[in-house]
């Protein structure tokens, strides 16, 4: 049906990308315009495959015989209950393929897939959580991950991956804290950039090895209303311009972000995907973007109603939503078409100025040619199978396995001297589960904690185990019900791990969250938020009954965002923050307890030491957290705060110039010695607090950081660079500059500030 020739401008390779879009824009009529801004998922099953996932051409030429095209088929991985790599890219090859030589003028679709912490698919590498490769305090790290996840879903056929989560998780009430860089803005910003040039490389997209980025949810989604999701988000204009906004402009700006995402919250009573001011004149205008912006699933049809859900209630009904985000910036509609087909009828009713629609398809169109989809748009079924398989990927999901564990505690307990023990109970409701978190996909190896310790254990040392108690009866992350386990039948089976506990020289005592009892609430059956950040079920009295067997605790805490621990720490003789450390877990686990590697991981948010204590982010203004009545408001384990098997003095700290003009920059210096007698790595960390302003400023800003490794006695200079954006905000006018004064610099271990050294820097006007 195609009936183009390839000499037509747009066909031709050799010409600049901008001319071949307006040539092939100014060539199609408003049905393919209208085309290009729908996408299917759900729908894959009525409209494109078979019940195994395979193009179904009957079903195809019934839906879009008109030849109209269509904009994007999202997650193809998920076809036919998940597909390998082969039949994904033999699919995707022939979906393509349809669309390229059976529309009229043969414009390719974009592929989407969840990319989070791996390409969530059969057959895809699970790597850490966002909040555990945050842990790293490493982005050369994360960059090589997310090139290994976009490599991944490229040789599939993806085109787009729906990440990274830029969201500042300022509530760990909240569900979606997981899939986060945490709570400070210059820490995301950072991972952020290091993820989109992961993703998007140079942003020339050859070789077939790169996706475009989605930066997502724009803006302010990390602090709902209440820890639920998609509550409204009441933050002032200062706090937006300095928490929520910075690492997307940076991902924008620094990485080139190809795609951004709106977010479902409201801000000031405005739902971002309506929202002119944040879609158009902040990220189109302010920040020059010239990607394209894609509704996250179904917020359009919230701006009316969302059946069982909620409606902002912005629209009277679906037509008047798809005016709404049109006219706000959104130019795609995901996941299927539900509210943009009426976009055909406003056009041509004048409700809605086809240039606008021209204005919404330009930047897609741009994006494929940039993808070379018009060029080349097919991919290689046996380079999918052969890529997921790659060994590489593997040791760089082990890395970030290892630099993601986080030591919150040590008494001496780790490592563990295999040689004097003889038996070791491994005990806990995620001892021997897969702990991979959200949107995760099915890797081809996984590793439990249970079956890590088993392979590392020298022979003559018995391992033990008992589940302890369960926390929820089966289930998944996408499963709606989640069933909690019976009170009685966990009371019986703690006694029985007790009595485990009890033969053992050691325990290992492996607890937490899972899947189920902190992940995204998607819908009124899929709930996700908590109310509480106490340990879910019995594990307290878990914990309680394995300490009164006098035996060692090692405590490996699973989860996806902090944790009330208070009573564990307090019992526990080592304790070990995990996150989720994807498909190399169970290997990664051993090699601490062992002491095979030495945990360097910091903490990318505050641990609370009651959910009545949040909000408790490291960056507050001086007049919060004075305390309360019988109750310190300091956290339980601090932003930043991390320890080693070894130890590490900073020493010499000192300024490149202690006086600078507004507008310069200088570098902090500081020796940092490994006083102890491992090999191991700390992060540097560089804090800013302006002393005197004209309007209040947090008690301390990360501002730097670098994470270094020493050999025992080694001793290496950080500098740090203190440039303009590290010292200024938003004033009394609502101008960012930088004000002259003195600066207090803070570097040390963590946000503690008796981890702490300071000196003055004096800015002058």
């Amino acid at each position: 049906m195609n009936t183009t020739n390839t000499t037509l401008p747009y066909k031709d390779s050799s010409r600049p990308v901008d001319e071949r879009v307006e040539d092939l824009l100014a060539r199609m009529t408003i049905e393919e315009k209208v085309a290009q801004m729908l996408c299917v998922w759900q729908q894959k099953p009525a409209a494109l495959v078979d019940d195994q996932g395979r193009f179904d051409e009957a079903k195809a030429r019934e839906r879009f015989g008109h030849g109209h095209g269509l904009g994007q088929v999202g997650r193809p991985s998920d076809a036919g209950g998940g597909l390998t790599a082969r039949a994904m890219a033999e699919t995707t090859n022939a979906i393509q393929r349809f669309f390229v030589e059976q529309s009229r003028l043969g414009i390719p679709v974009i592929f989407h897939e969840e990319c989070l912490h791996g390409h969530a698919a059969r057959e895809g590498t699970s790597f850490p959580q966002p909040i555990g490769l945050a842990s790293t305090f490493d982005p050369d790290l994360v960059e090589r991950v997310y090139t290994a996840v976009a490599a991944e879903a490229r040789a599939r056929g993806a085109h787009q991956a729906l990440a990274p989560d830029l969201d500042v998780a300022r509530d760990p009430r909240w569900g979606r804290t997981e899939e986060t860089f945490g709570e400070d803005p210059y820490l995301i910003g950072c991972m952020g950039v290091a993820a989109v040039r992961g993703f998007q490389g140079d942003g020339r997209f050859a070789g077939k090895t790169r996706v475009a980025a989605t930066v997502k949810h724009f803006a302010a989604h990390g602090e709902p209303e209440a820890g639920t999701n998609c509550a409204p988000v009441n933050v002032s204009m200062r706090v937006l311009r300095e928490v929520c906004l910075p690492a997307f402009e940076r991902a924008i700006v620094e990485g080139g972000a190809l795609s951004v995402m709106p977010s479902y919250n409201e801000i000031d009573g405005v739902p971002s995907h309506a929202n002119r001011w944040l879609l158009g004149e902040v990220l189109r205008g302010e920040w020059g973007f010239r990607g394209f912006v894609v509704s996250d699933y179904f917020a359009i049809r919230e701006l009316n109603e969302r059946p069982e859900l909620y409606g902002h209630h912005l629209a009277h009904d679906t037509r008047e939503a798809a005016a709404l985000a049109v006219r706000a910036g959104v130019d795609i509609e995901l996941p299927d078409p539900d509210c943009y087909p009426a976009l055909l009828e406003l056009v041509r009713e004048g409700v809605v100025p086809e240039s606008l629609i021209d204005e919404r398809v330009r930047p897609m169109l741009h994006a494929k040619f940039r993808l070379g989809l018009f060029d080349d748009p097919y991919v290689d079924p046996a380079e999918a199978e052969r890529i997921v398989r790659d060994p590489a990927h593997r040791e760089v999901a082990l890395e970030a396995a290892r630099k993601t564990i986080t030591l919150l505690k040590n008494d001496g307990v780790l490592p563990i001297d295999a040689s004097a023990i003889r038996r070791i109970a491994v005990i806990g409701p995620n001892a021997d589960r897969v702990m991979l978190g959200g949107y995760s996909g099915v890797p081809l190896q996984v590793g439990t904690a249970l079956q890590g310790i088993r392979d590392r254990v020298p022979p003559g040392v018995e391992v033990l185990y008992h589940e302890g108690c369960k926390l929820t009866i089966g289930g998944s992350w996408n499963q709606d019900e989640v069933t909690p386990s019976d009170p009685d039948e966990d009371r019986r089976s703690i006694r029985e791990a007790a009595e485990v506990a009890a033969r053992a020289d050691l325990v290992v005592l492996a607890i937490g969250d899972n899947e189920q009892t902190s992940r995204e609430a998607w819908a009124l059956n899929h709930m996700g938020d908590r109310a509480s950040l106490e340990l879910f079920g019995l594990q307290d009295e878990l914990v309680n009954a394995i300490a009164e067997t006098g035996k060692p605790i090692v405590a490996l805490l699973f989860s996806g965002r902090p944790a009330s621990i208070r009573n564990l720490a307090a019992r526990a003789g080592a304790i070990l923050e995990l996150w989720y450390l994807g498909q190399e877990s169970g290997r990664a686990i051993a090699e601490a307890l062992f002491g095979d590697l030495n945990p360097g991981g910091k903490l990318p948010i505050t641990i609370p030491r009651s959910v009545g204590h949040v909000p408790a982010f490291y960056n507050h203004k001086p007049s919060a957290r004075r305390g309360y009545l019988f109750e310190s408001s300091a956290p339980l384990f601090a932003f930043g705060y991390g320890l080693s098997y070894t130890t590490f003095a900073f020493s010499n700290l000192r300024l490149e110039r202690d006086t600078i003009r507004a507008g310069e920059s200088t570098h902090v210096l500081v020796d940092v010695t490994n006083t102890g007698s491992r090999r191991g790595d700390e992060v540097v960390q560089l804090y800013v607090r302006d002393l005197v302003s004209s309007v209040t400023r947090p008690v301390k800003e990360l501002k730097g950081f670098r994470r270094v490794t020493l050999d025992p006695g080694e001793t290496t200079t950080v500098s740090l660079a203190v440039t303009p954006d590290a010292l200024a905000f938003y004033d009394i006018d609502m101008k960012y500059k930088v004000e002259p004064g003195d600066f207090r610099l803070m570097v040390g271990s963590s946000s503690r500030d008796e981890d702490l050294q300071t000196l003055t820097l004096h800015v002058t006007a």
